[in-house]
């Protein structure tokens, strides 16, 4: 069982929409905080965008490294707030990722959209990752836990029923 102490790591993750037609690829450079990256948002506009009652995302800031590795043409862009694009697939609907508007290089994955290789350690032969895959490396919830101010009382109130004690509760945006 994975803890905050000892957890595997992934060197890099693949991921992308229902339907294929989008994929992605995360390279993650040696320094990136996993804890820290790993949050979760009860925002209105993530729990439209996704049709669940909240997002479980991680944060890629470099130099650790996002890109496409699919053609882009269903590629679609939502800017629900000012500053910030959601990207999702114009084709299937999947919300991808949000990013700010000026390229910073950060992106904010739904991790709901990473390969189950890497999830959960099933998917692809040949592949080699720990039993359990990265799972607990990407949706640890160590980080911020956005929009509290939001929670659905004795739903997804503290979400301690979720085992996310971890990272900081904010009422609204941290930023």
């Amino acid at each position: 069982m994975p803890t905050e102490a000892d957890f595997a790591k992934p060197r890099f993750i693949t991921g992308g929409c229902l339907c294929g037609s989008l994929r992605y690829r995360i390279d993650f450079h040696d320094s990136h905080d996993f804890l820290g990256a790993s949050g979760t948002c009860q925002c209105t506009q993530d729990r439209k965008a996704t049709g669940s009652l909240w997002l479980q995302y991680h944060k890629v800031t470099p130099p650790s490294k996002f890109t496409f590795t699919s053609p882009t043409t269903s590629l679609k862009h939502y800017n629900a707030s000012p500053g910030a694009a959601r990207g999702f697939c114009g084709e299937c609907g999947s919300f991808l990722c949000w990013k700010p508007v000026e390229d910073t290089g950060r992106v904010t994955i739904s991790v709901g959209t990473v390969d189950s290789l890497y999830l959960f350690g099933e998917g692809a032969d040949g592949k080699e990752v720990p039993e359990g895959g990265f799972g607990f490396a990407l949706a640890n919830g160590g980080g911020d836990h956005e929009w509290c101010g939001n929670e659905i009382k004795g739903v997804t109130e503290g979400l301690s029923i979720l085992g996310h004690e971890r990272g900081k509760r904010w009422d609204g945006d941290p930023e």
